[in-house]
């Protein structure tokens, strides 16, 4: 007898986020799993845990952030702002809503990239490379917005290996947009490969996989797409 007692969190944790995405989905086979109180309850405990070391984390970063001295040494500012964007990643794809703590992390990032200029003085390639680096960490935090993008890139992520193309073949659109381009030609020929031979499966035992077929033929025109920009 299923258990709909259990309550999902408003703001959910990457763990209980694909808890719910394998939740009566065949796509995940042997993976698949009716989502229960008990469940939800572990993947919930995960996620809070996650998200205690996060606070932890982010806490002693604020401390050294607001702690750098006018002239501080530039190893210790980089350090500084690698871990801020790392942080930012993380924030993404832990629980409850992080929306200060990410404006937060945008603040601190902009006075260290101030301090960072300043030290650059003149130097004109210094300061391109700057705004390259600026440029790109603005698109990538754009990027992130997709939990789904963020939660395969967690390097503690929750999607198995094995979950990775039945996740993509569920996804929706906005999130698979930005998705299919972490991957690579073949790494995309090698999704589609094994997704054709999973939908055939999943539908030869009679499930509804139109929606699947749908995002693998909009992985299909991604990978169509990639390869037209290659040969140009």
């Amino acid at each position: 007898m299923k258990d709909f007692t259990f309550v999902p969190s408003e703001n959910p944790g990457a763990h209980e986020r694909h808890l719910i995405r394998r939740h009566q989905n065949p796509l995940f086979e042997a993976r698949k799993t009716d989502v229960n109180s008990d469940s939800l309850m572990v993947a919930q405990k995960e996620d809070h845990e996650l998200l205690q070391k996060f606070m932890l984390d982010f806490r002693d970063v604020i401390t050294q952030a607001t702690s750098l001295k006018p002239n501080e040494d530039s190893e210790i500012i980089l350090e500084v702002k690698d871990k801020l964007d790392k942080l930012y990643a993380a924030s993404v794809t832990v629980a409850d809503d992080q929306t200060r703590v990410k404006e937060s992390i945008k603040k601190l990032l902009g006075v260290i990239m101030k301090s960072v200029r300043s030290g650059a003085g003149d130097d004109a390639h210094a300061l391109q490379e700057l705004d390259q680096e600026e440029m790109a960490r603005d698109a990538n935090m754009a990027f992130l917005e997709s939990k789904l993008v963020a939660d395969i890139l967690d390097p503690d992520s929750p999607i198995e290996d094995k979950d990775l193309i039945p996740t993509l073949l569920s996804a929706e659109k906005d999130d698979l947009a930005l998705a299919v381009q972490l991957f690579d030609l073949d790494q995309l020929n090698y999704i589609l490969s094994e997704g054709e031979s999973l939908l055939n499966k999943i539908e030869s035992q009679g499930n509804d996989v139109s929606k699947a077929a749908e995002n693998y033929v909009f992985i299909e025109g991604y990978k169509q797409f990639l390869e037209q920009q290659k040969a140009e």
